[in-house]
């Protein structure tokens, strides 16, 4: 095997970094491919690769031979067969249905200019329906740790190939679990973008209007790197949406802004019978509350009754609008248990897709109210992992007990992160998925780091140590930081203001020591204001600072008296902030307490510090 197995994207930039070149790291990891595998549907050839690296050359050339400039220079990936990619066909796991397009779908051409190199098209179940990986006529993907252990579909391949360490990220697509089934499975970290967030440009629809395409990476880093080179609008994309500039403030906790606190997990999990994910669950369960969580027992009735309208309402009707024409010329070299699951379609009218619109709208109305003081929620992955010849001789029910906790999130309008949480007694790994509202996805990827650096296990299925997860990207709703020096610390009368707009205290501090505190005659409650003076003249005065949500910021000022201010307070450590400072009136007939240190200690009568 390559020397390349099991590199993380940081490992292939700092082999580059170290001088060596895309043609000899790739060109060994391409030409030791087993083109027998059927994790493949496709592998580059020699000329597709030098195609390939001339391409990357080119992209290496427009940014003037910065390499920096390319965040995955070099990085090999592969992506699910349901998108587009040129030089290779498109046969979403039908031979008979296989075409060659003209152009890369969005996200492979934004990962191209970003540097990344494609080196083939992975398996997946036909026509990306199905969570199991064995629908499929290049052949069921066998689990990367046990054989006899379905993979998990639809976009097994691709969940395959970055399990094994053979590239380390690859692209799969989720329209009801499909890339965190997978990835529960292989040990892998599964992200599923809030709906829009990535393209689906040049994508095979499944059911269009929750169509995602999903990221599979061995860590947080590597998935958030990828989705920070594909995330953004696109104009061509008629399901594309821009990102808010800040969540509104008003809505359930699991939609508006702020720190993920609070996890709501099922009241009564549903297992099956699979004692062994039971057990794996309930040891994971313990772990979260050694982490800065509050876990929320929750009846899930709503959310398994949206899941159940995916496959069970009229929602597989876009199925068929997918493949209407293909079924009725081409039905015969259709997979039976997809061609089965499709032709349901037939059974409803548009009537019942009013209907269940209806009902989709009444139940996302009761989840929100459900979900109204928690964060995130917190479930298995999958609640159990079936062989292959139990799926095979049982593929319908299985599969929707494989999709009991993934089916209703794009439904709910959720994002998802599936991440490593152990392993069960007979040596599979276990799963989970965090849960949020639209537009948290960098959310989640940052509690998911605190978990994994705290829990970590190996890489995929190889024995190779996790390294340290730091998150680059920001959390995705804007906010501000402000020092509070008065009647706003914790515990005053106006600290509810803070609270009031989901503020969280930072820390405590003081100011550099270049600041007198004084109490401001006729105000109620009592306040202070807070004089800047020359060096050596002052002392540290205590100061919290709090962060709140960018859009929160304007009524919190809006509620400042005169001759109080919102300007920029120096903190002992050098940082300047947003913090409350004092016309110089205002100072008339005030008394000078700065000898106290802080407010909370004048207010409590204590000695002066």
């Amino acid at each position: 095997m390559p020397a390349t197995l099991g590199w993380t994207i940081e490992d292939w930039r700092k082999a580059y970094q170290s001088g060596a070149t895309p043609e000899e790291l790739i060109g060994e990891l391409v030409a030791s491919l087993d083109t027998t595998d059927n994790a493949w549907i496709a592998l580059s050839d020699s000329t597709q690769l030098q195609a390939a690296l001339f391409d990357l050359s080119g992209s290496l050339y427009k940014v003037g031979s910065d390499v920096s400039r390319l965040p995955l220079y070099g990085v090999p990936f592969a992506v699910k067969d349901n998108i587009d990619a040129t030089g290779f066909e498109t046969t979403a796991g039908c031979p008979a249905y296989a075409y060659t397009p003209d152009e890369d779908a969005t996200n492979v051409a934004r990962l191209k200019a970003a540097g990344a190199v494609l080196i083939g098209k992975t398996n997946l179940d036909q026509f990306a329906t199905g969570l199991v990986g064995t629908r499929s006529p290049y052949g069921a993907v066998p689990n990367a740790f046990k054989p006899e252990v379905i993979s998990g579909g639809s976009s097994s391949g691709s969940a395959s190939v970055v399990a094994r360490g053979l590239v380390p990220f690859a692209l799969g697509t989720d329209t009801a679990g499909s890339g965190r089934v997978p990835a529960g499975l292989n040990n892998l970290v599964g992200l599923k973008p809030t709906r829009g967030l990535f393209s689906i440009q040049g994508v095979v629809p499944a059911c269009r209007s929750l169509d995602c395409v999903s990221v599979f990476a061995l860590t947080v880093n590597d998935a958030g790197l990828v989705a920070d080179a594909m995330a953004g609008f696109d104009a061509d994309d008629a399901f594309s949406r821009r990102a808010p500039y800040a969540l509104p403030l008003d809505g359930p906790a699991i939609r508006r802004p702020g720190p993920v606190k609070h996890l709501g997990i099922p009241e009564h999990p549903q297992w099956f019978g699979d004692q062994q994910a039971e057990a794996a669950w309930n040891t994971a369960l313990s772990l979260w509350r050694e982490q800065n969580v509050e876990l929320v027992p929750l009846d899930f009735s709503p959310m398994l009754e949206l899941a159940a309208l995916l496959y069970e309402g009229p929602w597989v009707a876009e199925r068929h609008a997918a493949v209407e024409s293909f079924m009725a010329s081409h039905g015969n070299d259709m997979n039976p248990v997809v061609k089965s699951i499709i032709s349901n379609a037939t059974r409803f009218t548009a009537t019942d897709t009013f209907r269940a619109q209806y009902r989709k709208e009444e139940l996302q109305r009761q989840i929100d109210e459900l979900l109204a003081d928690v964060d995130a929620l917190l479930v298995p992955t999958t609640p159990t992992a079936p062989t292959i010849e139990a799926v095979n001789n049982n593929p319908v029910t299985l599969n929707s007990q494989l999709g009991t906790y993934t089916n209703f999130v794009n439904l709910a309008d959720f994002c998802a992160l599936a991440i490593p949480a152990g392993f069960r007694d007979d040596g599979l790994p276990f799963g989970v998925t965090l849960i949020s509202g639209a537009w948290k996805d960098t959310e989640l990827q940052h509690l998911a780091c605190q978990w994994l650096n705290a829990h970590p296990t190996p890489l995929g299925a190889i024995d190779k140590r996790r390294p340290e997860e730091t998150p680059g990207a920001e959390i995705s709703t804007p906010t501000v930081k402000v020092a509070v020096v008065g009647a706003h610390l914790s515990g005053m009368p106006l600290n509810r203001q803070l609270t009031e707009r989901y503020a969280a205290l930072l820390e405590q501090t003081t100011t550099s020591a270049n600041y007198c505190l004084y109490a401001l005659p006729n105000t109620t409650p009592p306040k202070p204001g807070l004089k800047r003076v020359a060096t050596g003249e002052g002392r540290k005065i205590l100061v919290e600072v709090w962060e709140m949500p960018a859009s929160a910021f304007g009524s919190f000022v809006d509620l400042i008296p005169a001759p109080l201010g919102i300007g920029k307070v120096e903190l002992a450590d050098g940082r300047w902030v947003n913090g409350f400072i004092c016309e110089g009136y205002g100072f008339e007939g005030a008394r000078d307490v700065t000898e106290f240190g802080g407010w909370r200690a004048f207010v409590q009568g204590s000695d002066p510090a």
